[in-house]
């Protein structure tokens, strides 16, 4: 199964290689400087090269030849203002549905936030507004789109422990934190469970194992 990865080099992103590669399947990350490469070589995955802030569709889905599966995992980052909270966490999120469609690629995950919200109201946080709004826009245009079998995936707090392999995954699991590792865990258990298809899930570290997790969210029983 071959998954390309938009953020190829975020920490969620490398973990999901990681795994990815470890129960053989071709991980593709996508990154904008060619010297995070040999880190995506290390976690077993294929660097891509291209810059989603620049991108055009067509050039996109040209890397999505022989793709099974697309994980949106991109974002602005920590210090960055709101003007790229929209140019990453929002259309790029849109480009790379775009270029699925194109590429004819049907499975699409999205690393969302919990609180996701195109109408999220934060006065006292003008850039986090921002982003929240950004996530959920960009949410809302890849559940628009009937050729695709989107999993919106809502983390809580992302902490950057070990991860415990214990979590709640539900249309609904309130406020909490997860590690990064579990929701990279996560994402490669959904990217092999089509039953969940069609939802959009929030993550907080739980009772629950993935498998278990992902297997109850699919309708197969904990």
């Amino acid at each position: 199964m071959r998954t390309v990865i938009a953020g190829g080099h975020g920490q969620i992103a490398l973990g999901l290689e990681r795994l990815l590669a470890d129960r053989g399947d071709r991980p593709a990350g996508i990154i904008r400087r060619p010297e995070q490469a040999p880190d995506l070589v290390e976690a077993g995955a294929e660097p891509l090269l291209l810059d989603l802030e620049s991108a055009t569709a067509p050039q996109l889905a040209a890397l999505l030849t022989d793709t099974d599966a697309v994980v949106f995992a991109a974002g602005a980052g920590p210090g960055s203002g709101a003007a790229r909270k929209n140019s990453v966490d929002r259309d790029a999120a849109v480009l790379l549905a775009d270029a699925a469609e194109l590429a004819g690629v049907r499975r699409y995950l999205m690393v969302s936030s919990m609180g996701a919200d195109a109408a999220a109201h934060h006065p006292a946080d003008e850039v986090f507004e921002t982003y929240l709004r950004a996530k959920g826009a960009a949410d809302d245009a890849v559940r628009a789109r009937t050729s695709l079998d989107w999993t919106v995936l809502r983390p809580g707090r992302l902490t950057d422990g070990p991860g415990t392999g214990l979590v709640r995954l539900a249309p609904a699991v309130g406020r909490g934190a997860v590690d990064r590792a579990d929701v990279a865990a996560v994402l490669a258990a959904l990217l092999h469970e089509p039953g969940t298809a069609g939802q959009t899930l929030e993550l907080v570290a739980g009772n629950a194992t993935v498998a278990e997790a992902v297997a109850a969210a699919a309708g197969h029983g904990a």
